[in-house]
């Protein structure tokens, strides 16, 4: 089978496994009775990505190599996904989880295994290439693009996937029971970490390579807070934080605030396409951020890393105000879609570009653990923060009702524009970098 190929597969089902419950799960929290605790299950995720992608990093470069700690991280937290998919299975269709306590420890202790194994596909890729004569900028982000087409294929099926009185379908028709409102999910995603645990051992070797010995602050990639000496690297570290705190918001809450339509008086609104397939809908943010990825090399050549970073902010303020304004039904989706439309510019023109800052900025010796820092101070503190901060204010404005995350949604989504907005305007007037 061609080497490509076999890595490309690899992407595919690495964020599969994520695709199936990260933009849908919100909505079988509220009928598990966990819809107050939404915005716990995704800082979790922020959470456990301060540490555990640095501590397997480690285990990976001393002890075991990436692809087999790929697949063990794999078997794991599939174990823990499917602990969660049967907790709901015992508690029943449409009913509250009996032990809740029990039911966050399996997704905890399954999330934690998930997170680092991001990082480790990207390690087992790379080493594989380089160790077939293959350049890694030329043939990685073809491979890296089959990650995002997994992830969407995933949404759509658990979007149309319907397990009813013990038979399987497909519909784009409304059914309670369609997988992004149930257990089901958890099934999907746990049974594709099964999968991959086991592909991943038919993949060629990356042996372990002996290092010198290195402090336990240069392993740990602590060494790289020495940047914030620099005003700049400082500045930009806070601002990746501060933006950070936007990107788990949509995901935790799009769907349910999407679905929450279903309920409306309205009778075009709640039986619109829109509304019945939340998951769907969004996925177009996905396939948005697939194709902006191409777009980053034309925009920094023409613009610079500033310009281009300020786009970025600038959009999550219209990825979040077109929700506030928007409805399922026409002309109203028409918002909704161009919301899921410039997620693409907001997600990647500052992760990517960001990345490539970091990269420029740094001297040889810290840019791994620059990069870390940079993920940590995004995906770890700011996006903790932020959606726990998002899930206060949504907690305050909205409230379940007959299944469905009801209240005032606009006031939501117009307050976090406007964090964006002074983000951004803080951004434009204070950062300065210098010209290359």
């Amino acid at each position: 089978m061609n080497l490509k190929f076999r890595l490309s597969l690899m992407n595919f089902l690495e964020f599969a496994v994520w695709g199936a419950y990260l933009t849908c799960m919100g909505n079988y929290l509220g009928v598990a009775g966990l819809g107050d605790k939404i915005s716990w299950f995704y800082a979790i995720q922020g959470i456990v990505s301060i540490f555990m992608p640095t501590l397997m990093g480690i285990i990976a470069d001393k002890y075991i190599q990436p692809q087999r700690l790929l697949g063990l991280c794999h078997l794991v937290a599939g174990g823990f996904m499917l602990g969660c998919w049967w907790l709901g299975y015992q508690a029943g269709f449409g009913n509250e989880l009996a032990d809740k306590s029990l039911f966050i420890t399996l997704y905890t202790l399954s999330v934690a295994f998930f997170m680092p194994t991001i990082a480790l596909s990207n390690t087992a890729a790379f080493t594989i290439l380089k160790n077939n004569g293959l350049d890694t900028v030329k043939d990685f982000p073809p491979i890296r693009v089959l990650g995002t087409v997994g992830f969407i294929v995933t949404m759509w099926f658990v979007n149309c996937a319907v397990w009813q009185d013990g038979s399987f379908t497909m519909t784009l028709a409304d059914s309670a029971y369609k997988f992004q409102y149930t257990y089901m999910q958890f099934f999907v995603s746990g049974i594709l970490s099964i999968v991959l645990c086991f592909y991943c051992f038919t993949l060629p070797e990356c042996k372990v390579v002996v290092k010198e010995k290195v402090s336990l602050i240069e392993s740990l990639g602590l060494n790289a807070f020495k940047l914030f000496k620099n005003r700049n690297m400082a500045l930009f570290f806070i601002f990746s934080a501060l933006l950070g705190m936007c990107l788990q918001v949509t995901n935790g809450y799009a769907g349910p605030f999407i679905t929450s339509f279903k309920g409306s008086a309205d009778a075009a609104i709640a039986s619109s396409f829109a509304a019945n397939n939340a998951t769907l809908l969004t996925s177009i943010s996905q396939i948005s951020e697939a194709l902006c990825i191409l777009m980053i090399p034309f925009f920094l050549k023409r613009y610079g890393i500033k310009i281009v970073m300020l786009m970025s902010m600038f959009a999550w303020v219209f990825r979040f105000g077109f929700f506030g304004v928007g409805n399922p039904a026409m002309p109203g989706v028409i918002m909704f879609i161009l919301s899921c439309i410039v997620y693409g510019v907001a997600f990647d023109f500052f992760n990517v570009s960001g990345g490539i800052f970091v990269d420029q900025e740094c001297e040889p010796s810290i840019k791994a653990s620059a990069q870390g820092l940079f993920m940590m101070m995004t995906n770890g503190v700011g996006a903790t923060v932020g959606t726990l901060a998002a899930g206060e204010i949504v907690n305050h404005y909205c409230y379940w009702e007959n299944g469905f995350l009801q209240g005032e949604w606009p006031t939501c989504w117009f307050i976090f524009a406007a964090f964006a907005l002074a983000v951004g305007v803080s951004f434009a007037l204070v950062f300065h970098p210098e010209k290359k």
